[in-house]
């Protein structure tokens, strides 16, 4: 895979923050790449190009963008970036415009997101977990503020391939013999930091700069690690619990000037992914019998959030 001609159709569901900086990447090293997103978005891309402005370039790509979720057929490979609230919808449309060989990746936060797709489509899907801090500040723009690596399974013979496809685009990716472990590696992560920046609404950087904020993250990671272990999955590395703490503020430390996807959405007025997670460590703590009570607590707060907010997602 050594020039454009080389590349497989790539499209990107759900073309927003993550979506538009790992398809941005995509396009920037030669593949034909088809961004699927919102009005705003796909109009500012087609008209000027999807602008990256990463910490380690600023440049302009143009790849093809559309809202009709129709410009998916003859894809190779579907990059399925939609929030987790709407994976559902979006997983029993994509099932009637792709052909059984498209190989479909989910970069999206929680843990049980591929198998949700075969279940209600009947499509197999690989999991990727993702780390990258970016944010689209204006319609068509990426601001990309670290890392921006993936993780994929090395179980599965069409994971080394979307993982070339990556490695040729400069974006780093590994393959694990553990991706359900992780997977919740990143999980872990995610709630102990996005809840409390959005219901603070603060940076992940101001969330380790108190030391109270910080008990709340620790006492939020040994939780979640419990009901991992409760559930027979071992997150690599994570055998200690201080060192999944010291995972956690290292994480928001890379990332200090960042606010949450739970905070962005909050901030908006927009429906979270709550419910995939502190909300699903809440729900299996409860059917596994873990106390998961700081958990549950921010899950309940953003939820009552949520209430305020228009009926849009």
């Amino acid at each position: 895979m050594t020039s454009p001609a080389d590349w497989p159709k790539v499209a990107v569901v759900g073309a927003g923050a993550v979506g538009g900086y790992f398809g941005g990447m995509l396009a920037r090293a030669g593949a034909p790449v088809t961004l699927i997103g919102r009005p705003a978005f796909v109009d500012a891309v087609n008209r000027s190009g999807l602008f990256l402005d990463s910490i380690h370039f600023q440049e302009a790509v143009h790849p093809q963008a559309s809202v009709d979720l129709s410009a998916v057929r003859g894809a190779e490979v579907v990059l399925f970036c939609v929030k987790t609230t709407d994976t559902v919808a979006a997983a029993k449309q994509l099932a009637a415009l792709l052909p059984s060989k498209a190989l479909l990746v989910s970069l999206q936060n929680g843990v049980n997101n591929a198998e949700e797709i075969r279940a209600v489509s009947g499509m197999d899907a690989l999991s990727a977990v993702v780390y990258v801090a970016a944010s689209v500040p204006v319609p068509g723009r990426i601001r990309h503020l670290g890392r921006g690596d993936l993780v994929l399974s090395a179980s599965d013979l069409r994971a080394s391939k979307i993982c070339e496809l990556f490695t040729c685009a400069k974006v780093p990716c590994r393959l694990s013999d553990n991706i359900e472990g992780e997977l919740w590696t990143k999980l872990i992560w995610n709630c102990a930091l996005n809840a409390i920046s959005g219901l603070g609404n603060v940076t992940y950087g101001e969330i380790i700069a108190s030391a109270d904020a910080k008990q709340v993250v620790e006492a939020v990671v040994y939780e979640t690690l419990s009901v991992a272990r409760a559930k027979g999955i071992q997150p690599p590395g994570l055998e200690d619990p201080r060192a999944a703490v010291a995972g956690s503020f290292k994480i928001a430390e890379q990332m200090s000037g960042t606010r949450s996807s739970t905070a962005q959405d909050m901030a908006r007025g927009k429906r979270t992914e709550i419910d995939a997670l502190n909300g699903y460590v809440a729900r299996l703590g409860a059917q596994l019998g873990v106390p998961v009570p700081v958990n549950h607590t921010l899950y309940t707060l953003v939820k009552l959030q949520e209430l305020a907010f228009p009926t849009k997602t």
